[in-house]
């Protein structure tokens, strides 16, 4: 596959300066996606393209770290996770959580959010 003359998201993450930390440090990570086009706008990636993005970030750690390092590592999803869609995102192999915004801020909304990744 021919790489497009403008960065994708995978190419912006397989750039990062990932091999600052050690195994035993980024054990202890929490990593949070969200697509920049998606920040402040309200739009949300599909579960697809979620799941898409997570499994590409612990691929890549499973590379850097091992694929024990990769498994244990919290990959969350952010970008306007609501009530609404938190089911779908949540039941993706590789979004273990949600970084929740506005959502948070109706106890019935949020209480959905929290079912959903319980159950998730």
């Amino acid at each position: 596959m021919e790489k497009t003359p403008f960065p994708t998201t995978l190419d912006e993450l397989e750039t990062y300066p990932q091999q600052t930390l050690t195994a035993e440090q980024v054990a202890d990570v929490v990593i949070a996606y969200e697509p920049v086009w998606a920040i402040g706008t309200g739009k949300t990636a599909t579960a697809d393209q979620a799941e898409e993005v997570c499994a590409f970030i612990r691929a890549t750690l499973a590379k850097l770290y091992g694929a024990d390092v990769a498994e244990t590592i919290t990959i969350q999803y952010g970008g306007s996770m609501n009530a609404k869609n938190a089911e779908e995102l949540l039941s993706k192999t590789n979004v273990d959580g949600g970084l929740i915004g506005g959502a948070s801020l109706k106890a019935a909304d949020f209480t959905t959010i929290i079912k959903a990744a319980v159950n998730g």
